[in-house]
């Protein structure tokens, strides 16, 4: 048999040979850095120095330095907990190209004893032969941004939590205005737990408070209101009630302060003329100006996408950034953030793996804009619509996640980009009528069916 023609493979950007590399195993008091250099005597040697440095400002800051002198060309700093933040951040301002790499990826070595200075020299040794995949960690005012986001998130949570607390401590109090109010955050429904805390017990006078289509439910709610509702259950929700409400201050305190980082982001804003798409001469006539006039910051951009709210799109361009370059094709970044499964080839069999966790905070936002998206009458609605019937929901809200996921990577690559539904009808349009019939016709004769066709008039 013939030699087949061989695949050409291109390495990665970050899978080069590296002369001067320096790798650090994290621990949270201290870390141990290991330096690898030519060897300055014997030719095409090489040369390991490991020692501890404290993970202070002070240490880290002056470890920076000599390796600035000593022309380190990357540093791998292992991903342990939280602990690598002051390392990374430190040796990248002092202008060094550092990677943050998972532990998981770089440990799995059968036959090696286990200590913190055969790791550090271990991930010098993998670092100097491109062998490590880089995390992604964005830019400075990426990561601030993200530190609004996430906290927004973790109070948001922390707040439903407390809700459901209150709502436990009503259920004790055998009052069940929850089976009868959509939820205890409404407006009806907080009045009525106020009046209660404060001491009202007539059920006609609960009831009245009802704003709006509650208030075609009095008997119902009458019924509901019927409880042991005593002093200390009215202690209890008023402490409830003042961690919702000075939550909800620090949740509507992060929004502003995250619209404002938003603001201050030069790429996030509309792109003008410095960037090819637009002109300030202010004529009708000219094809630039009209383009900027549509030309939108990215926030808008992603606004447009059916799913995606405001908050959404906010969280979104925190995780994964503003500049694509990160991720060369949409593929790679619907891989980094686990939206795909893994393939797992053996010889002629091919079978998929798990996708793995991935980023919570994205594929949080990602699944409730699947869940919006799905119940709307565009293309994306009835993608869920057509997948759902023969792979469940929640493939069919992965499938659709994943879709939403390449537009953000394509509305963000390219700023003059803005969505287009390809429409509810997108595959109706593509069937091919001659198939479809001739489908039709086979399993009619299948049961037995002698099938003629005529042209309609």
């Amino acid at each position: 048999m013939a030699m087949r023609e061989p695949h050409e493979i291109p390495d990665e950007e970050h899978e080069q040979v590296f002369q001067r590399v320096c790798a650090i195993d994290v621990a949270k008091d201290s870390g141990k850095v290991c330096m690898r250099v030519p060897h300055e005597s014997r030719p095409g040697r090489r040369l390991s120095k490991v020692w501890d440095v404290d993970a202070t400002f002070n240490a880290v800051t002056e470890l920076a330095d000599h390796l600035v002198c000593q022309g380190i060309e990357m540093v791998t700093v292992e991903s342990t907990s939280d602990c690598w933040r002051i390392w990374f951040y430190l040796l990248e301002a002092r202008g060094l190209k550092v990677q943050l790499v998972n532990a998981r990826d770089v440990k799995n070595v059968p036959g090696r004893p286990k200590t913190d200075k055969l790791d550090s020299v271990w991930l010098a040794k993998l670092t100097e032969k491109g062998l490590l995949r880089p995390s992604f960690v964005p830019p400075k005012e990426i990561r601030t941004l993200r530190d609004y986001t996430r906290m927004r998130v973790d109070l948001t949570q922390e707040r439903t939590r407390h809700w459901q607390r209150l709502e436990k401590l009503l259920e004790d109090s055998l009052i069940k205005v929850s089976s009868v109010a959509s939820k205890l955050d409404t407006v009806s429904a907080r009045d009525m737990v106020e009046a209660l805390i404060a001491g009202e017990r007539n059920l006609r006078v609960l009831a009245d408070l009802a704003r709006g289509k509650m208030k075609a439910k009095n008997a119902a709610l009458i019924e509901a209101l019927t409880g042991q509702f005593d002093d200390h259950h009215a202690e209890l929700a008023r402490m409830l009630l003042d961690q919702i409400d000075g939550l909800t201050r620090q949740i509507d305190q992060l929004t502003v302060r995250v619209e404002q980082v938003l603001s201050a982001l030069p790429a996030a804003q509309a792109p003008r003329d410095g960037d090819g798409h637009g002109c300030d001469c202010g004529s009708d006539e000219c094809d630039h100006c009209q383009m900027a006039h549509i030309l939108l910051p990215a926030l808008e951009r992603l606004d447009e996408i059916p799913g995606i709210a405001p908050h959404i799109a906010q969280v979104i361009i925190a995780e994964v950034g503003l500049d694509m370059s990160r991720f060369p094709t949409a593929g790679h970044l619907v891989s980094w953030t686990k939206l795909c499964p893994r393939t797992i080839q053996s010889g002629a069999k091919s079978r998929s793996g798990q996708a793995g966790k991935g980023n919570p905070y994205l594929k949080g936002v990602l699944g409730n804009a699947a869940a919006a998206a799905a119940k709307s009458d565009t293309f994306l609605g009835e993608r869920y619509r057509r997948i759902v019937k023969r792979r469940g929901k929640l493939k069919a809200l992965v499938a659709i996640a994943r879709s939403i996921l390449v537009i953000v990577w394509h509305l963000l690559a390219d700023p003059s980009t803005r969505f287009s539904d390809l429409g509810v009808d997108y595959y109706a349009n593509r069937i091919d009528k001659g198939k479809k019939a001739r489908n039709h016709i086979r399993q009619l004769e299948a049961l037995g069916f002698t099938v003629a066709l005529t042209q309609a008039v």
